[in-house]
């Protein structure tokens, strides 16, 4: 009969268990946690193609650059890279804490079974007795006030998280290895444009020795040119060796031999230019693609569960045990056997710890303020990378140009003064002069086109690289392409 009342009891815990105590949390919008996130970007958006040509589909924006080994290197570097392993093993550990969270809510059941012979003296004669025994143990702590579900539910928050940080660690891994080859397809185009010119002042040395010799110019004229080769020749080797760096790099970022990467860069010297990238022109819509921002917000999520958990801690908890066993002794040659039962509740009722609780509750409240920040500043942080990314953007495509016009013009400039000091009609001094500024002219050509490049891919990351929520995938159409998710 009171097992009968205690069964009969449980319905009414289960109504109970539905309570969670402690503040319920709601998501926050990036619009709403930053006056940084204004209706509209404060900057020129980029010119793009239609939405219908692919360029909007960040995952796939490496493989539509004009240089396939573009992708190549990026694969490449996703494929071996120690970081995307310790992410995935982040991954596997939130997974497998997830799991043990989600556990505690169901009951525990344990077989226990045990076999004991022993031998003991009695009345002069040695008496072997054998004990043995089996029982099956079970326990439910009832989740009365939402604890162990709120426990899970911060462990399925981290789980996301770790998701969505090895995504972005895929992007910052891609933007590395893009970069890092523009930076190479640059300097190659630095250091040949370094070699033509150390060639032309060496030609020029040889010419000014022919007119100091037949006394048509002044020794004065010799050093000069000599110190102007001297100082082409070690801009060069330094060049060179800022090529190899790059390439040392490379070799870091992909894992590729170094005389399999050498063999693949020399196919192509070109700076690999990208198409375009679609930007929407609504700030939170954009922000909502950024991995780190939802990481972020998961984090913030398990702080707030985190609390939830701290305040079921201050209330009592019943948990129901039960146990059945089985039970036999073998002794002198006699055999005896019995059956154990018992079921019932156990309660644990706190009652005094000097403040103990209370105080982990305000710990959960200040982590989660400090989460909160967190998130704000995170969100401040993505507008500015991608307001800065698309000034620098703009600027690069404005000055390119400009950039170029200016190369030409001082390399006609710098064409005449040489044809004129060949034909003894020039000074030295007026042709080392505009060989400097058209040095100079095309060295910012270079740089121009290297930031335009580099500015599309500092856009790319600083848009999330083609991420999407769980939520954002599950309300896209069937016809969409797949992307990356958490």
């Amino acid at each position: 009969m009171r097992l009968l009342k205690i069964i009969g009891g449980l319905p009414l815990l289960s109504v109970i268990a539905g309570c969670v105590v402690g503040p319920a949390y709601q998501a926050p919008s990036p619009a709403a946690s930053s006056h940084a996130v204004l209706p509209q970007f404060q900057t020129s958006l980029p010119k793009h193609s239609a939405p219908d040509d692919g360029t909007a589909d960040l995952t796939r924006w490496w493989g539509q650059f004009d240089d396939p080994l573009v992708a190549e290197l990026v694969d490449a570097a996703q494929t071996t890279s120690p970081t995307l392993a310790q992410a995935l093993a982040r991954i596997a550990q939130a997974r497998a804490n997830a799991s043990s969270s989600r556990s505690a809510l169901y009951p525990s059941l344990a077989a226990n079974a045990n076999s004991t012979r022993s031998k003991s003296p009695s009345s002069g004669a040695s008496v072997v007795s054998t004990s043995s025994s089996a029982s099956l143990d079970a326990s439910w702590e009832i989740d009365l006030f939402g604890g162990k579900r709120k426990s899970a539910d911060a462990a399925n928050a981290r789980l996301s998280a770790r998701s969505a940080d090895w995504h972005g660690a895929r992007v910052s891994l891609a933007a590395e290895v893009g970069t890092t080859l523009v930076n190479y397809r640059a300097c190659i185009a630095t250091a040949a444009m370094l070699a033509q010119d150390l060639q032309s002042r060496e030609q020029t040395a040889q010419l000014t020795m022919l007119k100091i010799k037949a006394g048509f110019t002044a020794p004065a004229d010799g050093a000069l040119i000599n110190a102007s080769a001297a100082d082409a020749r070690q801009r060069l080797i330094l060049q060179r060796a800022d090529c190899d760096l790059d390439i040392k790099a490379l070799v870091a970022l992909t894992d590729i031999a170094e005389p399999d990467l050498r063999a693949k860069l020399a196919a192509n010297d070109r700076i690999p230019q990208p198409r375009g990238i679609i930007v929407d022109a609504v700030p939170a819509q954009a922000l909502t693609q950024r991995p780190d921002i939802a990481v972020a917000e998961r984090e913030l999520a398990a702080a707030g569960a985190d609390i939830n958990v701290a305040q079921a801690n201050r209330y009592p908890r019943v948990s129901l045990l039960g146990s059945i066993g089985i039970a036999g002794l073998r002794f002198d040659g006699q055999n005896s056997h019995s059956n154990t039962w018992s079921f019932g509740p156990s309660i644990s009722l706190p009652l005094f710890d000097a403040g103990r609780r209370k105080a982990e509750v305000d710990l959960a409240q200040a982590r989660y303020d400090e989460a909160y920040a967190g998130y704000q500043l995170q969100v401040r942080s993505a507008v500015r990378e991608i307001e800065e990314a698309l000034v620098r953007l703009d600027a690069a495509a404005r000055r390119e140009d400009d950039a170029a016009a200016a190369a030409r013009d001082y390399e006609r400039y710098y064409r005449a003064n040489d044809d004129k000091y060949k034909a003894g009609s020039g000074s030295l001094f007026e042709l080392e002069d505009a060989r400097r500024t058209s040095l100079a002219a095309q060295q910012t050509l270079i740089s121009v086109q290297r930031e335009h490049v580099a500015a599309w891919i500092a856009l790319y990351k600083a848009l999330g690289g083609g991420w999407r929520s769980d939520a954002q995938v599950a309300a896209m159409p069937a016809t969409a392409p797949h992307s990356d998710r958490s």
